[in-house]
């Protein structure tokens, strides 16, 4: 990986702009800003999300006065985006960057936080002379666009005013904030007062998958990291999820990912 080819800085300033840089960027912004220009067309609501800037554009992200820190800036080489670990990506496949629309990805609280967390490792290792940082960095970035491949995250494209991306997006919130009590569709579309059909149509024209699939989606990436990372049993594990038992819990996780959740926990 040649030197620069991966930067990464903080929104701090009051005014951010591309200042003719030939990199991608990668901007991950939270809530403290009033808006990002893209070519001279003010876009307001931005907030908890990432999207995909080519160097084409022209883009100044402004941010809410007396605020500390609105998010951060990854800015990345075509040589880095090339890179076999990264190459495969969806990211890549789909050209994310030179789509000719600025494509926005919407983060639950739950992806926004894990996010943040990448980032500043990013952030911390760029600063470092540690030993095999460059593997480092790549392996956190393959990380950061998985997140940003999976369904758990709203994909859109930036407009000012996108009354169905609004929609899903509440929805995907509903989701993280109730998922270990409720996983039926009806739940969330009567929580947004519109029925289940019209949530669907919805989500299918937002995310190109159906709102049951989100669901899904969520239980099993709070599965597979229950499953990784805690002492908790499989049974304490399927309860905690909302599922009526453990062999049903069980049954899901091995219809959906072609392993038992006991498989999964040996790897």
């Amino acid at each position: 990986m040649k030197p620069n080819a991966v930067k990464i800085s903080q929104i701090t300033d009051e005014t951010t702009a591309n200042n003719a840089t030939t990199s991608f960027a990668v901007c991950w912004i939270k809530n403290e800003i009033e808006g990002i220009k893209i070519d001279d067309v003010l876009y307001s609501n931005v907030s908890n999300a990432i999207f995909f800037l080519d160097p084409k554009f022209q883009w100044k992200i402004l941010k809410k006065e007396g605020t500390p820190t609105a998010g951060y800036i990854l800015y990345l080489t075509n040589d880095v985006l090339n890179h076999p670990m990264l190459s495969n990506l969806h990211i890549n496949k789909v050209r994310l960057f030179n789509a000719g629309e600025v494509p926005l990805f919407k983060l639950s609280p739950g992806i926004e936080k894990r996010t943040q967390a990448i980032l500043e490792m990013i952030d911390e290792l760029l600063g470092s002379e540690l030993n095999h940082k460059e593997e480092a960095i790549l392996s956190l970035l393959n990380t950061f666009f998985v997140y940003c491949d999976g369904q758990c995250n709203i994909k859109s494209v930036i407009s000012n005013n996108n009354t169905k991306t609004h929609l899903v997006y509440n929805f995907k919130k509903l989701v993280d904030e109730h998922i270990l009590q409720q996983h039926d569709v009806s739940f969330y579309a009567n929580s947004l007062n519109i029925s289940p059909k019209y949530l669907n149509e919805c989500v299918q024209e937002v995310l190109s998958v159906n709102a049951k699939n989100i669901i899904i989606e969520q239980l099993l990436m709070r599965s597979r990291h229950a499953l990784k990372f805690s002492s908790q049993s499989i049974k304490e594990i399927s309860f905690e999820l909302g599922f009526s038992s453990p062999d049903y819990f069980s049954y899901f996780f091995k219809t959906h990912t072609g392993n038992t959740p006991s498989a999964l926990r040996k790897t």
